[in-house]
């Protein structure tokens, strides 16, 4: 979404006589010469002020505090690995090391290793050690969480800068979401359901971007499944959710299906984004004439309006030129039917749908309009 001001928040230094906004304007000029952010610094900086001006409770200021704190922390740490693509894995702590289970995510962590694919856990034991053991510390990251009854990270990140240790589960939450570019989810307790509920609620409202959602569990385990036929009986039968819904997540019984599934998401697929009112899919190689056709009847639900259209790069998007080799495909998504939109990866995703496949003569990418 484009950053809007928040007038709210100059009217009620201006109209309290105050050169605040002046002051502040003039610091960040001095910290942050030129930046394009300095708009959203500043409003941060007044959302403080007008706290402290009214000043109502400490408990308030002292979660504000450590939420910045946290997120501060976390940006400076990531800043490091934002190149490397990420995958979240959820499991239990309390998993064994002689569990089928914990050799399950030992050897997903190892194989998203060889892909160079970095791992991300909640740092601790069981399924989170596994995952961070077969991947090694040069592909791991760990969100820790401090608890009132002591919990220790895994041996593998242990006391390294790739850990990071968090006190609210909020801004954990956010980071283990941020951060992925898909989420595996080994069996686990009451952590793990929550994480797997938020991560798809995300999705499926759109508030997160779309990326695999892998249900992995051991040969012959039952706990996924039960889980899904649950959801089809209860929830898919009385339509608390669409029945393509259930399109946004995957359920394998082995580390090679999981990381085979992630790695032919970003087959073509590169990422999404929304400029202005349109919906943009990128990706790495233009579609043959054919493949576009085809989208246009088969997934035109997806459109509140007009038709598919594969576009080049121009400088609309100036805020993310490293992207400007890839290839567009722009519709007007209705924003609802997350579920549909991963069949349409899915169909993007196959090679016999790119222009390479057919020849030169197939890639016709036109120019955004101006």
């Amino acid at each position: 979404m484009p950053y809007e001001s928040n007038d709210l928040l100059l009217r009620h230094f201006e109209e309290n006589g105050t050169d605040l906004t002046q002051q502040v304007d003039a610091q960040l000029q001095l910290i942050a010469p030129n930046s394009p952010n300095i708009p959203l610094y500043r409003d941060m900086i007044l959302t403080v002020l007008r706290m402290a001006h009214d000043d109502r409770n400490r408990w308030n200021a002292k979660i504000t505090l450590q939420a910045i704190r946290e997120l501060d922390n976390a940006f400076r740490v990531l800043e490091q690995f934002k190149d490397r693509r990420k995958v979240t894995v959820f499991g239990s702590a309390r998993t064994p090391v002689e569990s089928p289970l914990y050799a399950l995510a030992r050897e997903v962590g190892a194989m998203l290793a060889q892909s160079d694919l970095m791992v991300i856990t909640g740092g601790g034991g069981g399924i989170m050690a596994a995952a961070h053991e077969g991947a090694g510390l040069e592909h791991s990251l760990g969100f820790n969480i401090t608890l009132p009854f002591e919990q220790h990270a895994n041996p593998t990140i242990d006391g390294t800068e790739n850990l990071l240790s968090f006190h609210f589960f909020f801004t954990r939450k956010l980071f283990f979401v941020k951060e992925a570019d898909a989420l595996v989810l080994c069996p686990g307790g009451f952590g793990t359901l929550d994480e797997a509920l938020e991560v798809l609620t995300l999705i499926q409202t759109g508030k997160s971007p779309l990326v695999p959602v892998v249900l992995l569990d051991a040969p012959g385990g039952g706990f996924w499944q039960s889980a899904l036929d649950f959801i089809r009986s209860q929830l898919e039968a009385n339509r608390y959710i669409l029945p393509t819904d259930l399109k946004l997540v995957r359920l394998v019984h082995s580390a090679e299906e999981a990381v085979d599934e992630i790695n032919r998401f970003y087959a073509n697929f590169h990422s999404t984004r929304w400029l202005k009112r349109e919906f943009v899919v990128r990706m790495n190689h233009p579609l043959s004439d054919r493949a576009l056709a085809h989208l246009q009847s088969e997934f035109a639900s997806l459109r509140l309006s007009g038709v598919f259209q594969q576009l080049s790069y121009t400088g609309e998007e100036h805020d993310e030129p490293t992207f400007s080799h890839l290839t567009r495909l722009v519709f007007n998504f209705n924003g609802r039917d997350q579920g549909r939109l991963r069949e349409l990866v899915d169909y993007i995703n196959l090679p016999e749908n790119w222009a390479q496949a057919q020849g030169k003569t197939q890639q016709r990418v036109t120019p955004e309009p101006a």
